[in-house]
């Protein structure tokens, strides 16, 4: 698989649900944190994943959206991002 995706990790369980769910609250905690490094060695940048998804970007900045939608979004935005590999 070249240049596969977080989600295409997921699917594969190589990356599983409770590491994403720790992408997504590490991001939460800090929308500047730029590295994750999920059990198998891949890599991302969720601020910056979040940031190249207009969807979440602005849900993101939007002080009257709610968490969980907020949190859906950068979940969204960490399952299109393409890890580096180990």
């Amino acid at each position: 698989m070249a240049d596969p995706t977080t989600g295409d990790l997921f699917k594969a369980k190589t990356i599983t649900d409770d590491e994403v769910n720790a992408a997504v609250d590490v991001f939460m905690r800090d929308a500047t944190v730029s590295l994750f490094r999920f059990a198998s060695g891949h890599t991302i940048n969720p601020a910056a994943a979040v940031k190249d998804h207009e969807p979440a970007r602005k849900a993101v900045g939007n002080p009257e959206a709610g968490d969980k939608y907020r949190s859906s979004m950068v979940r969204t935005a960490i399952l299109l991002a393409r890890p580096t590999v180990p």
